[in-house]
């Protein structure tokens, strides 16, 4: 049975809908649950749920990581080998083996360093990377990286693009994924002194490169996999959330505010409505995959509820029983050394 520990402190309104999306993760999924956080706070809520005989225990840490760890006491809470918090305590777990996956959704920055910290690194990488997937015309995308590295060398878009394939292969289930470089212009020559010595790396990585990608090809679908800064990605990422709440909010307004026969029209559109919230909702993934740490680690949105946890659940789930960890162990370095040959 495939093991995910949940960081039950790390969604903003910890630990209700992360509990609550655990039973209910272990429900559906037919997976153990182990439970990091405060147990006093935890058991009533896990208790409210009557679990039943579901394979779900608690282990005890008192602490946690929030939004206002930053700096050098970050650093030493993440790395201290006698830290108690939830996100130290949890990612132990796997790295000691009693776990398969961790999955959080608290401070992202926090996440990140003490996974690294923690776990340390897949050789061959320099920076583990955030790889969502985002929704497009076709499907979905694998863009990565979307924050974890503002500032980026031509050589850890190489190494993004490698693990973005192999993520988009095993997990995803696309057969030789298509890569895209985000640019501001499709052809050749375009973007900035990043995307330009990125690119002959990726164009002889034996990789499926497309070459450069405007955001407008991302969203239509036109590649698998889309690498970048993790600057540009998070702006990328925050500002396609803004407009599709934006359309989705103006669209109710416009149907509440146009009468009976618009509102009877609302009606009828509802379902149909309902699809495209769905595709938009982030919850719907539940969380992005942390790329690079010797470890399956997985971090979702702060504001995530029961529903966004259940789903982070299942993905960490399927890419365990995907085999993605070992086979990135096993062909990242190879690849990356074709790409030097080359």
């Amino acid at each position: 049975m495939t093991r995910i520990v949940l960081d039950a402190m790390g969604s903003d309104t910890n630990p209700v809908p992360d509990v609550i999306g655990a039973v209910m993760a272990a429900r559906e999924y037919g997976v153990e649950i182990i439970l990091v956080g405060d147990e006093a706070l935890i058991k009533p809520v896990l208790a409210a749920q009557n679990p039943g005989n579901l394979p779900i225990r608690i282990v005890h840490a008192p602490d946690m990581l929030s939004m206002e760890d930053k700096g050098e006491a970050l650093a030493f809470k993440a790395r201290h080998k006698d830290s108690k918090n939830s996100m130290a305590v949890g990612i132990d777990l796997v790295k000691r083996g009693e776990a398969d996956a961790f999955v959080t959704a608290g401070n992202t920055g926090a996440a990140w360093l003490t996974a690294l910290f923690r776990l340390g690194r897949i050789r061959g990488v320099d920076k583990p990377a955030l790889a969502p997937a985002f929704p497009t015309s076709k499907g979905s995308c694998v863009v990565l990286d979307i924050g974890a590295n503002p500032d980026c060398e031509p050589q850890n878009l190489l190494q993004f693009a490698i693990m973005g394939s192999i993520y988009a292969e095993k997990v995803r289930g696309i057969k030789n994924p298509s890569i895209g470089l985000l640019s501001n212009g499709e052809e050749e020559g375009k973007g900035n002194h990043l995307v330009k010595e990125a690119t002959p790396l990726l164009k002889n990585s034996g990789l499926n490169f497309y070459g450069n990608v405007e955001g407008k090809e991302v969203i239509g679908g036109v590649v698998d996999v889309a690498v970048t800064d993790g600057f540009t990605g998070n702006v990328m990422l925050k500002t396609s959330e803004a407009v599709a709440k934006l359309i989705v909010d103006k669209i109710k307004a416009a149907i509440k505010s146009g009468g009976p026969l618009v509102m009877l029209g609302g009606l009828l559109v509802k379902p149909a409505l309902g699809q495209i919230k769905k595709l938009l909702d982030p919850s719907e993934e539940g969380a992005a995959p942390l790329l690079g740490v010797n470890g399956l680690v997985f971090i979702g949105h702060g504001r995530s509820d029961e529903i966004a946890i259940k789903n982070a659940i299942r993905v960490a789930k399927n890419a365990v029983e995907s085999g993605v960890l070992e086979a990135m162990k096993s062909s990242l370095q190879e690849r990356l050394n074709a790409a030097k040959a080359d």
